[in-house]
This record gives structure tokens, C-alpha cells and sequence, in this order.
């Protein structure tokens, strides 16, 4: 099954009656991250159409709308707005980003051996908690609109990294610089996390480090 092209999209939807979208773009160059989310978007709503699918569930990112200064973020909500749209009942589950994903954050802002990052709020959670909320969402009534989940924990960016390199045993000094972008943008202080209610994980930052095993 391909939802970029559509092949084999409508056999792999007979009879279903929940669909969990949670396809990525391969690319996150702006153009690339477009194509990808329209062609998929569009595809999966027409054979949901067809199969009759009673519940949509997609998973996205907090924040979203607040950062379309960035071209993936721009193709994040191009998706959203196509399963709004679709008249297919549907769910949008937000998600800040995941505690296992703190050592790409770290490298994408590596220079030598200092890590660059803004001050700016950020509330991980842990993706056994993010598999629960969306099972959660899926069995339940469509909400036709979105939810926001987000960890236990508020902190800054750069003290989270810092912590998350401590832990991991890397030798790398986070310093802190209010311009350093956040995968090429630069982020206002609560662009990364939940703007009102939202759902909480059950996992801290800290029970998530000492599990062991981290990568960086």
C-alpha cells in the first residue's frame, strides 16, 4: 500500500471503519513535505469515502498552526485542513514532540562539540503514551476537531537537551542563544507547546532517562 501514489490504498480499507494516518513525509525540504501530504491526504480520503470509514484519526504536532514560518509545518497543516475538509468524520490528535527524539533535536543544532538551542518551553512525551492517547481517540466518538497531547513536564528546550546528553553520557555542552534556530526556525518562548487543556502522559522526562539506552 502507497497513499503517496494510491496504489493498493482501496483493498487495504475494505470493510475498515477506523483509519489511524500515521504517515510522515519522507522529506522535510518544504516542496517535497507539500507533494507528499496533498497526494497522500487526498488519496486516503477518497478511498475512505469509498470504504464507507466512519473514524479518521491522524496524528500531528502541537503547535503547528504557530509555525508556518516553516515549510513541513505549512504541508502539516495543508493535511489537517484536507481531513477537516473531507467530510469524513475525523479526530486530530497534536502531539508535542517525543522523548526519544531529544538526540536528533541535539543534532541538528551541533557545532562542534556545543550544542546551540533557544530557551523556548518545550513538554515531550513519551510515544508508548502517545500509541495509547491515539488508541484511546480511535475508539471513541469522532471529535471532528483536535486534541493536544503533551508529557508531564514543562521546561525549557536547552535544559531538557542538556539533561537528555548528561543522561546519555555525551560530551556535549548545550549553550543557550535565543537566535538558535529549531530546525531552521526560530521559535517565540511557547510556539512547542499546548496552547490550553491538554491530554498528559503518564511517563516523566526523568523515568524515560533512567530506562537506559539512549541515543544521541
Amino acid at each position: 500500500m502507497d497513499a503517496a501514489s494510491g496504489v493498493g490504498l482501496e483493498a487495504a480499507l475494505d470493510d475498515a471503519e477506523i483509519v489511524i494516518d500515521l504517515s510522515n513525509s519522507p522529506s522535510f525540504e518544504a516542496e517535497a513535505a507539500m507533494a507528499f501530504f496533498q497526494a497522500s491526504g487526498r488519496n486516503l480520503i477518497a478511498a475512505e469515502r469509498k470504504a464507507g470509514v466512519r473514524h479518521h484519526v491522524a496524528l500531528s504536532v502541537v503547535g503547528t498552526a504557530r509555525l508556518q514560518a516553516s515549510g513541513y509545518f505549512r504541508a502539516k497543516q495543508a493535511q489537517e485542513d484536507l481531513i477537516q475538509a473531507s467530510g469524513v468524520p475525523h479526530s486530530i490528535i497534536q502531539s508535542t514532540q517525543f522523548f526519544e527524539f531529544m538526540g536528533a533535536i541535539a543534532g541538528s543544532a551541533t557545532q562542534g562539540q556545543e550544542v546551540l538551542l533557544p530557551s523556548a518551553l518545550i513538554q515531550p512525551i513519551f510515544s508508548d503514551d502517545v500509541a495509547e492517547a491515539v488508541a484511546d481517540v480511535a475508539l471513541a466518538a469522532p471529535l471532528d476537531g483536535r486534541i493536544e497531547i503533551a508529557g508531564p513536564d514543562r521546561a525549557p528546550l536547552d535544559r531538557m537537551v542538556a539533561r537528555f546528553l548528561a543522561a546519555a553520557g555525551d560530551a556535549r555542552v548545550v549553550r543557550t542563544d535565543p537566535a538558535a534556530p529549531y530546525f531552521g526556525l526560530v521559535l517565540e518562548d511557547s510556539e512547542l507547546v499546548p496552547a490550553g487543556p491538554a491530554r498528559l502522559g503518564r511517563a516523566t522526562f526523568e523515568s524515560f532517562l533512567q530506562r537506559g539506552g539512549l541515543r544521541t
